[in-house]
């Protein structure tokens, strides 16, 4: 009897033992996963002109292949860092004398209401060869780039930047009769309407051309 009793003991552990173990293996598996913890946003990284330029290029060679370039500049927005000669938006115009077309692309390291991140082609415009006083150039003339101008056009103007610490600067980058080769305008101020003071620069050779107020 002893025995008997002692038997039933130890099969009634066993089975007490192994529904335990069941249950806590259920439990497991019905627990909901752990979430993985949200990765922080990445730090938007602005860009030289010219990184922006080679991305929208590549872009527009599905437009036209018989592409030239009308105007490259930065775009500011509010609440979006900048750093020395770069910017976290471009917008290149290209235009296609075959076409007789003109269309904008915008490289943006950041989303935002109206600018999209990435390449993005506007709508098509009209073109008749000239823009104002701006005309079309080869993609192979633009050979010195934003960082490169700013540097350039900032040893011209340490007095000015002197008397006016931490003023924005902005870029345009047009052919325009003044000047044999496309230039960049580094423009101190946030429109080329309001600014007191800009640096011509060649953007073939990087030479210093003009000053202007």
């Amino acid at each position: 009897m002893r025995f008997t009793h002692r038997g039933n003991f130890i099969d009634v552990s066993l089975r007490i033992s192994i529904l335990v173990s069941i249950s806590l293996i259920l439990a497991a598996c019905s627990s909901p996963a752990p979430q993985k913890a949200k990765e922080p946003p990445k730090p938007i990284e602005p860009v030289a002109a010219r990184v922006a330029f080679q991305q929208a290029f590549i872009a527009a060679r599905t437009w036209a292949q018989d592409l030239e370039v009308l105007r490259v500049r930065d775009i500011l927005l509010d609440g979006v860092p900048t750093a020395p000669g770069k910017s976290a938006v471009w917008e290149i115009t290209f235009v296609s004398p075959s076409k007789s077309k003109a269309r904008a692309y915008t490289y943006s390291a950041v989303e935002r209401d109206t600018i999209h991140e990435g390449v993005l082609g506007g709508p098509e415009e009209s073109w008749s060869g000239r823009s104002g006083q701006a005309t079309s150039f080869i993609a192979a003339a633009f050979k010195t780039d934003s960082t490169e101008a700013l540097e350039t056009a900032s040893g011209k103007s340490k007095p000015y930047m002197d008397k006016n610490p931490g003023k924005p600067v902005i870029f345009l980058l047009e052919k325009t009769p003044r000047f044999p080769n496309p230039a960049w305008r580094v423009i101190w101020g946030t429109s080329v309407g309001t600014s007191d003071h800009s640096i011509f620069i060649d953007a073939s050779t990087g030479e210093y051309l003009e000053r202007m107020r």
